[in-house]
């Protein structure tokens, strides 16, 4: 069932994708009127003129292009905005991407299955556990691999605990962006209590590289029931407080409420998903719409907004955390037993003790991990609800160990469209808050 943000939010029913979705018309325009600045750097250096000789008098009083970003500490990374203003409003903008090209995409190509999760992770960094998830889906797809029961429950355990993480992120920096320095320290206290989880079972606090094709790399580690269990007591109180200090908070609603707004039909026209396709009203979460792991056996709310504005993006992102908590209590209860990764030796290395027993067994660890698997010719798409909407993995195979072609759908490149959108007409303060509320990781924008 689709659930409401907040009761700041509750004059007008939510939208469950069948009813009036507005007009994608202002999005759609390709005239002057567009709010998507169309202008190529030399074009816009000719415009600005000789910076030792700039314009004085009344052509001083026009319209100016301003760069913001790509080393704004508001632009979330390394974004850069070029904005055509009048005074302080923003007329039109443009995202410029590329600063942190990686070029993981094309690496893929020269990595095995095994060693494909190593480098997706380092995509979205806030939620890496969600890109490891859609490539191991896309190559078990390719594989026919049916995985163990007890490996599709911890990837929900762990998957959901990512998205707490992440959205306890976004709470630090939105709070930042709008001058509530209080809680981006809260936001990122709550959020090292997670990573420590994330530790304890992967390793690592970041870039686990932990959902591996078949499973997950380990098994959980003992009294990791505790340590959920104490998440679990410890961040629903913290939540409540962050309404006190900003969901009733008079200024932090003024900065956010009407700011950014987007209309369903405009979202979809975009190509938006996530929280900024649900602040519209449009009920669409694909562990819902399209279940894919265990998400049909739990259940959960798809929370939307009304007004598709900042202070929704916001809501949304504060009752999920809450709505993935819940998730993870019935996952405490319906943890199955059994094996963690699946018992195929083709897929799978042999248990690290039989390695000293057995020559076959050293074999088949030398040849997984130096030649890799083969995997079926074919090609395929695996998609998953990351924090920040759908994240696919469309993945080709030639027959070989390694992909033929990989491609990522990352919510934050195709999120970033609506940028231009949102801020047209807007103050270049209310700029900042807009951003936020995109809540981009430009890591996984520049692949």
């Amino acid at each position: 069932m689709a659930k409401q943000a907040t009761d700041a939010v509750d004059d007008g029913p939510a939208d469950d994708g069948g009813g009036n979705l507005g007009s994608a018309e202002r999005v759609h325009r390709r005239d002057d009127s567009s709010a998507v600045l169309r202008l190529s750097e030399a074009e816009a250096a000719v415009l600005v003129g000789d910076p030792d000789d700039p314009p004085t008098g009344d052509v001083a009083d026009q319209r100016m292009i301003l760069n913001m970003g790509p080393a704004h500490p508001s632009t979330h990374g390394v974004l850069r905005l070029m904005l055509e203003m009048e005074g302080e409003t923003i007329l039109r903008s443009k995202p410029v991407i590329g600063y942190l090209h990686t070029g993981m995409e094309k690496t893929a190509e020269d990595l095995t299955y095994l060693q494909g999760p190593t480098n997706v992770t380092r995509m979205d960094y806030a939620a890496p556990l969600f890109s490891e998830l859609a490539f191991c889906m896309a190559v078990e797809q390719l594989l026919d691999l049916e995985v163990p029961p007890r490996a599709t429950w911890i990837r929900m355990l762990m998957c959901e605990l990512n998205r707490v993480s992440s959205h306890l992120l976004f709470q630090a920096t939105n709070g930042m962006d709008l001058g509530a320095v209080s809680m981006m320290i809260y936001g990122w206290r709550e959020r090292e209590e997670v990573l420590r989880f994330f530790e304890n079972v992967t390793g690592l606090r970041m870039n686990h590289n932990y959902i591996r094709p078949g499973g997950v790399a380990a098994d959980l580690p003992d009294g990791w029931q505790a340590d959920v269990e104490r998440l679990l007591e410890l961040i629903p109180p913290r939540l409540d407080e962050y309404d006190t200090l900003l969901t009733g908070q008079p200024i932090f609603r003024g900065r956010l409420q009407g700011v950014g707004v987007l209309t369903p039909a405009e979202a979809l026209a975009l190509s938006a998903t996530g929280p900024i396709l649900r602040s519209t009203g449009y009920a669409w979460d694909l562990r819902r719409d399209q279940p894919y792991l265990a998400y049909e056996e739990v259940d959960f709310d798809v929370i939307v907004g009304t007004h598709g504005d900042s202070f929704d993006r916001y809501a949304i992102r504060l009752n999920e955390i809450r709505e993935s908590l819940r998730i993870v209590e019935q996952i405490l209860d319906l943890m199955p037993a059994g094996d963690y990764r699946v018992q195929d030796k083709k897929v799978t290395p042999p248990p690290r003790a039989r390695i000293d027993e057995s020559m076959e067994a050293l074999i088949h660890h030398f040849k997984i991990f130096t030649e890799g698997f083969h995997v079926p010719e074919g090609e395929t798409y695996a998609a998953v609800e990351s924090p920040r909407g759908e994240l696919g993995c469309y993945l080709v195979s030639d027959g070989g160990p390694k992909p033929y072609r990989m491609h990522i759908r990352g919510p934050s490149f195709v999120n970033l469209q609506t940028l231009p959108h949102l801020m047209e007409g807007g103050l270049i303060a209310d700029g900042v808050a807009v951003i936020s509320s995109v809540d981009p990781i430009m890591g996984e924008v520049d692949r």
